[in-house]
């Protein structure tokens, strides 16, 4: 792969390339990708989707919107590093294309600002109780009507590949979506493959999968363009990552580990000195001991070692993207950045106590519990109302039950377009709406 493909400003529609030396400096398109991104309703919808705690009431929790803008921040600090090292090493780009280092920063800023788009209310937790649905529920009656790929695409419902769909999906009088640039949507993608077939692999682009069916033909388009690596022959479509993917994950990664963190110790969930003394120990060769001991309360204490802890996980990533360009571009790096830190098993420790005290707790697994009802039941009464009313047999209640599904998400068609149709309905509901839609169809709230 070359940076000069890779950092495609084309959009869906164009019919030639959009050159970066003619760009407008004070509208430059990566900088518009975030724009786009920010003030469209599925970004806006993550200020009521969990983060980690689901349906919280605190209000340091984070969201998946506090998240996400956290992410874009440190997203941001490492493209910049990354590019103007690239930029260095490769002056053409520079010279001859009219690249710039905050290119780099903008293009992961905006895919680390989406990158949570896709995902469903009530967490992680939210994407496995839809492929539950379809699995082992009232959902895997539809299988006999599906391809296998279409029924592993229900089955392993992935918040990424729904983050492709709402960034990239055409409606009509809406050509492409939100129109992002290849490069940005590239950047975006984690996994560049399809859901079937599962080979377990070590490689980390192999780890889940980034777009459905539905969306093989426009990602072959953007991957094609960009020049990505194809990994598979035949009918399997799988790419080698875009390089600037690795950063978008470090900068999760980053975020995840260490302010999941914090809000563990806010929360009560991990004790004060026993977590302080875990993030010292990531910080241990760049810690201020005399401002530290300066900092009188907890608030001040733990945010001195967020920052630092942050800022020393951006700079170890940065050295190890930088190290591994090469096998990086070749498509062979095989690992996420931070699985080559020099911090791994501080990381590692943190992360460990965090599934223990926070993942596992039972505040966590009574809402993930009450998260599997809820989707279940919208999913059961969407799914069967918009298939029924499509076939001509639907009851009275399966109309009166459309009358709550907004217009975009009634599409005819095949059953695997409706019932995707749904599934995207409900992965883009709030935690809040996907609550009281449940009470509405189950009558809880006319009690």
């Amino acid at each position: 792969m070359n940076w000069e493909d890779l950092l495609s400003l084309k959009r869906y529609g164009d019919h030639h390339k959009r050159l970066r030396k003619e760009q407008d400096e004070t509208r430059l398109g990566f900088e518009v990708d975030y724009d786009r991104i920010i003030f469209s309703s599925a970004f806006r919808s993550l200020q009521d989707k969990t983060q980690v705690i689901p349906l919280s009431k605190t209000d340091f929790v984070h969201t998946r919107l506090t998240h996400s803008l956290e992410v874009s921040v440190v997203g941001r600090s490492l493209g910049r590093a990354v590019g103007k090292a690239i930029l260095e090493k490769h002056p053409y780009l520079s010279e001859v294309h009219g690249y710039r280092f905050n290119d780099f920063g903008a293009i992961v800023a905006a895919a680390a600002l989406a990158h949570d788009i896709g995902n469903p209310p009530f967490g992680h937790s939210g994407e496995k109780a839809i492929g539950e649905f379809f699995k082992n529920g009232t959902g895997q009656n539809y299988k006999p009507q599906l391809t296998p790929k279409e029924y592993q695409d229900l089955i392993d419902f992935e918040g990424n590949a729904n983050g492709f769909k709402i960034l990239t999906e055409s409606r009509k009088g809406i050509a492409g979506g939100l129109r992002l640039s290849y490069a940005t949507l590239g950047a975006f993608t984690k996994y560049p493959k399809e859901s079937l077939p599962k080979k377990p692999t070590r490689h980390i682009a192999d780890k889940k999968f980034g777009f459905f069916q539905a969306e093989k033909e426009s990602f072959s388009e953007v991957a094609n363009d960009l020049g990505l690596i194809k990994t598979s022959g035949g009918e399997e479509l799988s790419f080698a990552r875009h390089p600037l993917a690795f950063l978008v994950e470090a900068a999760d990664d980053i975020c995840y580990t260490i302010i999941d963190f914090e809000d563990g110790i806010n929360l009560g969930l991990i004790q004060e000195e026993y977590a302080l003394e875990y993030l010292i120990n990531l910080v241990r060769d760049t810690i201020n001991t005399k401002k530290y001991q300066s900092l009188t309360t907890k608030e001040d204490r733990l945010s001195y070692l967020r920052a630092l802890s942050i800022n020393t996980l951006i700079s170890d990533a940065t050295r190890v993207f930088l190290e591994n360009e090469e096998s990086i571009l070749d498509g062979t790096f095989d690992c996420a950045l931070l699985d080559k830190s020099k911090y791994t098993a501080q990381i590692n420790d943190i992360i460990q106590l965090s599934i223990n005290n926070i993942y596992r707790s039972t505040e966590v697994v009574h809402k993930e519990i009450a998260g599997y009802k809820i989707l279940n039941t919208l999913l059961g009464a969407f799914s069967d109302a918009l298939i029924r009313t499509n076939n001509g047999t639907a009851s009275n209640y399966d109309k009166l039950v459309l009358e709550l599904l907004p217009e975009k998400y009634t599409k005819s068609g095949s059953v695997y377009t409706m019932l995707l149709s749904v599934c995207q309905f409900v992965a883009g509901l709030t935690d809040g709406n996907a609550v009281l839609l449940f009470n509405k169809l189950t009558g809880s709230s006319l009690k």
